[in-house]
C-alpha cells in the first residue's frame, strides 16, 4: 500500500474548476460583511524552480516585470475596495504567499505593504503571514517585515544536508539556511515556522533526523514536515527520481516520535507545534478569503474561483500575462459553486485531517444529519483502528488516531467524490498528465 496518494490541502482541487459565466463579485459582497475574513496575496515569483515544484511560480523575470505586477494587484486591489467598502469589510488575517514573496526588492516590498494598507481594513489583532527562503532572507526585508507588523514568518529549509538538497535542485545550502534562521531569530518573530521534506531519494531516518535535531537549537514554535511528491511536469520527474513510499513512511514515523519527545504537539500529519505555544481551534471549510494577484484563490461560501490551473513555465507565463491584462475583475470567471453534497464533502476533509477532527454536533448542526449516516466510511476507519469518536459528553469528535492520521494522504482521497474525480481526471488527460497521480479509489487496508 502506498500511504501517499494525494495531499489534500484543499477541496475540491483547483484542476476541478471550469469556466464560469454571469458571475460578479458584487453579487457576492454580503458573503464579506463585517469582521473575521481572509486575504491572500499571491507573489508568483522564485529565483528557481525547485526539483519537485508543481506550483505557480515563474522563474528568469526581471524586476521591472514585478513593478508591471504590482501595478496590476494595486488595480484589482482598488476594484475590490469599493465593494469591501460598501459592506465595512474587515480583515483578520492576511497571508502573502508564493512564489517566493521576499524575492522582491525592498522598494517593492514596501510598495506592496502600502498597497494592502491603503486598499483594504484590518483589525487590530490581524495575523500577517510571510512566507520566505534562506536565499532571499536579508536583514533589511526582515526589518521590512517587522515594521509592517508581521506575526508569523515561514520558511522553506527542507534538509540541512547539501546532498539532499542538490537532490532537490534547491538554490540554497544548508550554511545558508542556517545564517536565515540566525536572521530571523534575531528579530523575534512571534511564530516562526520552518518546513522539511521526507521521502527524498538517498535519504535515511538518521539523516531527516539529524536536520530535526539541528533546526531545534533555533527554537521555531512550528514544525513542518512533507512527503516528497514529484508531479507530472517537475523537474525531478523529467531526471526520473524514484520515490520509496515505504522508506518514506519509516521516516515519518521516527519523525514522529523525536518531535514527540521534543515537546511537540501533531495537529495534522504535517503540523508540530511546540506545547508551550498556545493555538485556538478555529472551524474550516465555511471561512470567506479573498485571493489578489494571479494564482490566489477565493472562498467565498459555495463560491471557489481562481485563475485556471497552471503547471508549467510557458502555462504560469500565460496566466500571469491574462492576469496584467485584466481590465474588469467585478467578473468571476474560473472556478466551481459547490453542492451541499461537495460542501459536506469539504467540511469532512477540512475536519477529519486536522485535530480535534470532526464536530459531531455541529455536522449536524451545518448540515441538519448524522455525519456517520453520511459518511460510512469513518464508521469502516473506526473498525480500522485508523479513526475514534472521543471528547466529553458535550462535544464529541470523530478524530483520526496515530495511525490514521499519517495515512492522511491515503484516506482523504476516499473522501473525494465521483464528480469532482472525474473533473481532475479530464483535467488530467485534457493537459496530457495522465499518470499515476490521478485521485483514484486507494485499496482497501
Amino acid at each position: 500500500m502506498n500511504p501517499y496518494v494525494q495531499y489534500m490541502y484543499s477541496y475540491p482541487h483547483k484542476t476541478a474548476y471550469r469556466p464560469l459565466t454571469d458571475i460578479c463579485f458584487q453579487d457576492y459582497a454580503s458573503m464579506l460583511a463585517g469582521k473575521g475574513h481572509g486575504l491572500y496575496l499571491h507573489i508568483p515569483f522564485c529565483q528557481s524552480k525547485c526539483g519537485y515544484c508543481n506550483l505557480f511560480s515563474v522563474t528568469g523575470l526581471c524586476q521591472e516585470a514585478v513593478d508591471k505586477y504590482l501595478d496590476t494587484v494595486e488595480c484589482q486591489s482598488r476594484q475590490y475596495q469599493e465593494v469591501l467598502d460598501s459592506v465595512r469589510t474587515e480583515f483578520s488575517e492576511l497571508v502573502i504567499g508564493g512564489g517566493t514573496p521576499l524575492f522582491l526588492t525592498e522598494s517593492q516590498l514596501e510598495r506592496m505593504f502600502g498597497i494592502l494598507k491603503e486598499h483594504f481594513r484590518f483589525g487590530g489583532k490581524r495575523d500577517l503571514v510571510v512566507e520566505t527562503a534562506p536565499n532571499q532572507t536579508t536583514r533589511e526585508k526582515l526589518e521590512i517585515l517587522r515594521q509592517s507588523g508581521v506575526s508569523r514568518i515561514s520558511m522553506g529549509i527542507q534538509s540541512f544536508n547539501d546532498g539532499e538538497l542538490l537532490t532537490l535542485r534547491r538554490q540554497h545550502n544548508a550554511r545558508k539556511a542556517r545564517e536565515a534562521l540566525e536572521l530571523i531569530k534575531a528579530f523575534d518573530f512571534p511564530c516562526v515556522n520552518v518546513d522539511f521534506i521526507y521521502g527524498i531519494p538517498g535519504q535515511t531516518k538518521e539523516s531527516l533526523l539529524e536536520s530535526l535535531r539541528e533546526v531545534l537549537r533555533f527554537e521555531p514554535e512550528e514544525i513542518f514536515l512533507y512527503p516528497l511528491y514529484v508531479k507530472h511536469g517537475a523537474r525531478m520527474e523529467r531526471e526520473g527520481a524514484v520515490l520509496e513510499p515505504e522508506a518514506a513512511y519509516a521516516q515519518y514515523q521516527a519523525a514522529c516520535g523525536f518531535l514527540h519527545g521534543e515537546g511537540f504537539c501533531q495537529d495534522s500529519m504535517r503540523r508540530f507545534v511546540r506545547r508551550d505555544t498556545g493555538r485556538a481551534f478555529s472551524e474550516c471549510g465555511f471561512g470567506t478569503s479573498i485571493g489578489l494577484g494571479c494564482g490566489g484563490r477565493s472562498y467565498l461560501g459555495k463560491l471557489h474561483f481562481c485563475s485556471p490551473y497552471a503547471i508549467t513555465r510557458n502555462e504560469c507565463l500565460a496566466r500571469l500575462n491574462d492576469y496584467e491584462n485584466t481590465k474588469d475583475f467585478m467578473k468571476i470567471t474560473h472556478g466551481i459553486i459547490l453542492s451541499e453534497e461537495e460542501q459536506k464533502r469539504r467540511y469532512v476533509i477540512r475536519h477529519l485531517l486536522i485535530r480535534p477532527g470532526i464536530d459531531l454536533g455541529r455536522y449536524r448542526e451545518l448540515f441538519g444529519r448524522d455525519v456517520m449516516e453520511d459518511f460510512p466510511l469513518l464508521r469502516e476507519w473506526m473498525e480500522q483502528g485508523l479513526a475514534v469518536v472521543c471528547g466529553t459528553r458535550l462535544r464529541r469528535y470523530v478524530t483520526l488516531t496515530e495511525s490514521g492520521l499519517g495515512l492522511s494522504d491515503y484516506l482523504g482521497p476516499q473522501l473525494i467524490s465521483p464528480e469532482v474525480a472525474k473533473s481532475m481526471q479530464e483535467w488530467e488527460v485534457l493537459h496530457g498528465q495522465a499518470h499515476d497521480s490521478i485521485p483514484r479509489q486507494p485499496e482497501k487496508l
